[in-house]
């Protein structure tokens, strides 16, 4: 399933147009609200909750962004919906609650975070549940996830969605939970074809490896991430086919 024109023609904020000087935080339903009204395309993190209800939220646990400590996975959707956002004035959305706000108005890309703890196969049911409220989607939407286990299984749940791989040079720095057989592995994008994927999401600093040229040299579509400048910006769009980006306006 091929990419969307509009995932190509509007910039893409990352975790929807954040700004922490304006009171709205990374994936809110206010930054979501703002990027609508943009006319941004909006790129959003979904972790599972105790109860497996896909939830917008970038990081494994609450403390970061929240008033709370501990994992995502340990609390329900309900107590998730209760935890204050930072700086923000809104609590840890649904996935239901941001695709209701978005309605189509502009393009949506999921990344579902890993949840196996090593980019291995225990994918756990967010991917069933993130298909099961995709299927009554009416709108531009896409899934993305640095696991191509997760993108195998939505690939077979939602045949019709296009999806695509987030990826990167995987230094072994960056990944210490992670197998250095796995980072080896992921580091070539060896399941863009096995997946039927049609996109790649690519570290920025990355787009000249060859293995991106090869994959845009077969016809993928490539997106970036993540751009903070103009400047960066300028360089990035000389590969990628469109940025995902934040801390300015594209």
């Amino acid at each position: 399933m091929n990419l969307p024109d509009s995932f190509l023609t509007r910039p893409i904020a990352h975790r929807a147009l954040h700004d922490p000087a304006a009171q709205r935080l990374e994936n809110s339903l206010k930054s979501v609200k703002a990027a609508v009204a943009a006319g941004y395309g909006i790129e959003i993190d979904v972790q599972a909750s105790r109860d497996a209800t896909p939830m917008v939220f970038h990081d494994y646990d609450l403390g970061r962004l929240t008033i709370e400590q501990g994992p995502v996975a340990q609390r329900s959707a309900a107590e998730l919906g209760r935890i204050p956002l930072n700086n923000d004035g809104g609590t840890v959305p649904t996935l239901d609650q941001v695709l209701a706000e978005v309605s189509g108005k502009v393009p949506l890309l999921i990344e579902i975070k890993d949840q196996d703890g090593a980019l291995g196969p225990n994918v756990g049911k967010m991917g069933a549940a993130v298909a099961e409220l995709l299927r009554s989607y009416r709108g531009d939407v896409a899934v993305m996830s640095f696991n191509p286990h997760h993108v195998a299984e939505l690939a077979r749940l939602l045949p019709d969605v296009p999806r695509g791989l987030v990826t990167d040079p995987f230094a072994a720095a960056n990944w210490a939970t992670i197998p250095l057989p796995t980072l080896e592995r992921l580091r070539a994008i060896p399941d863009y074809d096995r997946i039927g994927a049609s996109f790649i999401s690519h570290y920025v600093d990355d787009l000249n490896a060859p293995r991106v040229t090869e994959l845009k040299q077969q016809g993928a579509r490539v997106l970036c991430w993540t751009v903070k400048s103009a400047e960066v910006e300028a360089e990035a769009r000389k590969v990628a086919d469109n940025v995902t980006f934040e801390g300015y306006l594209a």
